[in-house]
């Protein structure tokens, strides 16, 4: 068992991050003591755990982890993870001379945190195509909960090698729709045969890899969007076709109705070269405070 101790330069509220994870059941959160241990999906799968013992101003963490040859690589991936290598003071500045200058006050230091592994993301974005955020949620944790494995109660997804030999009619009790549960398992082939290389792909700019990702079938520009952002943590994402997007600039400009996708365009002019942020605050401010969040 090994445990490391790192520091950066705020802001960083980690606190609210973590709201932002416990969203998602399967992710094992305790905002009380502010850790969550995160699945490392190596060739042999850990835990690591990340605990936050410094403020919004002055992050400090401690990362702990199982085995001692893994340490270095678990320190990068959730270094990776939780994108503490990018300065949110920076972003901070730029966004409070825009039209989202009080939403970045109110989430100041709010991290994009991306899924704990490419894969995963991809997955995870298919099976919430097309349906409301409550049941996308519940039918993803049936899925990994079935299909997947755990250890010390983290739920890990099922592999590529386990969706590639699936059969659909195995996915339809989960309430899975037909052509959903073909496209996972037409995803997972495609990786298991080679034809796409998640590592390979990530050197890619994003126009490269939205070209090669849109070739699979059940795989669309929206799918794609989540995969750069929280799957890659590229920093000019901006989903348009986001329902949740589209509600949060009706909020911000009091409109009576959903913004067309070329007010969108003109609203997030000023946002560039940081559109992921401003997506991820733009959700940010119509999810539910931090504190109805917690429990005890």
């Amino acid at each position: 068992m090994w445990q490391e101790k790192i520091e950066f330069s705020g802001p960083y509220d980690f606190d609210l991050a973590l709201s932002r994870l416990s969203m998602d059941p399967l992710n094992i959160v305790n905002q009380k003591n502010r850790y969550v241990k995160v699945p490392i999906y190596h060739t042999v799968p850990e835990v690591a755990t990340v605990q936050a013992i410094g403020s919004t101003d002055e992050p400090t963490f401690l990362v702990s982890g199982q085995y001692d040859e893994t340490k270095l690589n678990i320190i990068e991936k959730i270094s990776e993870i939780f994108q503490w290598n990018t300065s949110l003071a920076k972003i901070q500045n730029h966004f409070l001379t825009t039209s989202l200058n009080k939403i970045f006050e109110n989430h100041r230091g709010t991290p994009i945190v991306l899924d704990f592994s490419p894969f995963t993301t991809l997955v995870k974005s298919i099976i919430h195509q097309q349906v409301n955020m409550k049941f996308a949620i519940s039918l993803t944790e049936s899925f990994v909960k079935t299909f997947g494995f755990h250890i010390d109660d983290v739920y890990f997804y099922p592999s590529p090698e386990t969706i590639a030999n699936m059969e659909p009619e195995m996915l339809r009790p989960l309430k899975f729709s037909q052509r959903k549960a073909e496209y996972v398992i037409e995803l997972a082939k495609q990786i298991v045969n080679g034809k796409i290389n998640l590592e390979q792909l990530s050197k890619l700019s994003d126009e490269e890899i939205m070209k090669e990702l849109i070739k699979i079938r059940g795989v669309g520009p929206w799918t794609v969007q989540c995969f750069l952002l929280f799957g890659l943590g590229r920093p000019n994402l901006f989903p348009f076709a986001d329902i949740g997007l589209q509600n949060a600039i009706k909020e911000l400009y009091e409109l009576d109705r959903k913004p067309t996708k070329e007010e969108m365009l003109e609203y997030s002019s000023e946002w560039h070269p940081y559109l992921s942020y401003a997506s991820l605050y733009l959700w940010r401010s119509i999810e539910p405070p931090i504190k109805e969040l917690i429990v005890e």
